[in-house]
């Protein structure tokens, strides 16, 4: 006869009662516990003075949440001098008002902007193992998936026409630019979200703008084929998000998924990455917020992050 082995009840208590806590912490304090990340980069043509940009991504605005939109607010007293939206704005059909409640201050500055697939429609209820068997076979957002049907169409005309209006660049698979007050001129070429397979970057290819003061790569989600065009490009730097840091990342280990093929070293900070010989650097932002239906994070607070750019060493 086999024998039995059974956790004894004070030990099962014990790791539910330990579950149950690292559920409401992750829930009802780390997800609201934002955080500005602060990195510098040495991209700027030498002589040049440096430049300081907000980068503000995977919002996933939904009805009520007050102090994810009061802290949003407080970032404009940094004064950057741009602003860059990497995307997912948006969690809930009707949070257009509060993220442009949200980023009103924000919007007085130059700035732009693309799209994530939470922009175009509206979450729905995963099972969060699936991520880890994305991750196992490759299988990514649309990248060999079925495309996605039946879905919930959010309000995304509204917020492109609110940032238009406030003077912000649309860079959805398209180049723009960017004057600021100090007389610099800021190139930026972006793609549409790759993890939906909106992105196409035939046609904004041919290379970083010499004739600017700096050129940016700027995408939602950091797909392998978007950072090796950009870097092969000649990028010096290229900003996307998505993948909110791993968002539920085991202490001293770090992300276990990233939602997308870039590696779990990579998921959050600043980088760098290679391609065609040449070396661009990478920030991903993980974000300040989380889908509705898993509105949990853990050892990966929210973010933003405030780049300062300095000249290059050569």
């Amino acid at each position: 006869m086999r024998a039995r082995y059974r956790i004894p009840l004070k030990t099962a208590v014990g790791i539910s009662a330990l579950g149950a806590a690292c559920v409401g912490y992750a829930a009802g304090i780390e997800a609201r516990s934002f955080r500005l990340r602060r990195v510098s980069v040495p991209v700027l043509p030498r002589g040049m003075h440096p430049l300081r940009v907000l980068q503000v991504s995977d919002i996933h605005m939904v009805r009520g949440q007050r102090k994810k939109q009061r802290w949003l607010r407080e970032l404009a007293g940094l004064r950057p001098d741009f602003v860059i939206n990497t995307g997912d704005n948006l969690s809930d059909t009707e949070g257009v008002p509060e993220v442009l409640d949200a980023l009103g201050p924000l919007m007085e500055y130059p700035g732009a902007y693309v799209f994530g697939s939470n922009d175009y429609y509206g979450p729905k209820l995963r099972n969060p193992a699936k991520y880890l068997l994305e991750k196992a076979t490759g299988r990514h957002g649309l990248n060999g998936n079925p495309p996605a049907v039946g879905v919930v169409h959010n309000p995304w005309e509204e917020l492109r026409d609110a940032f238009d209006a406030a003077g912000w660049v649309g860079l959805s698979n398209t180049r723009g630019r960017l004057k600021l007050d100090g007389g610099q001129e800021i190139a930026l070429t972006g793609l549409d979200d790759p993890h939906i397979k909106r992105d196409r970057y035939g046609e904004v290819a041919g290379g970083a703008e010499t004739d600017a003061d700096l050129s940016l790569g700027v995408v939602h989600a950091p797909y392998l084929r978007v950072l090796d065009a950009f870097t092969a490009d000649g990028y010096p730097l290229i900003l996307a998000g998505h993948t909110h840091g791993g968002q539920l990342c085991l202490p001293f280990y770090g992300a276990l998924v990233t939602n997308c093929d870039i590696d779990t070293d990579r998921v959050k900070g600043l980088s760098t990455h290679r391609a065609g010989g040449r070396e661009s650097y990478l920030h991903v932002s993980a974000g300040c917020g989380t889908n509705r239906y898993t509105p949990v994070r853990f050892a990966c607070p929210p973010e933003a992050t405030l780049l300062t750019l300095t000249p290059r060493a050569d």
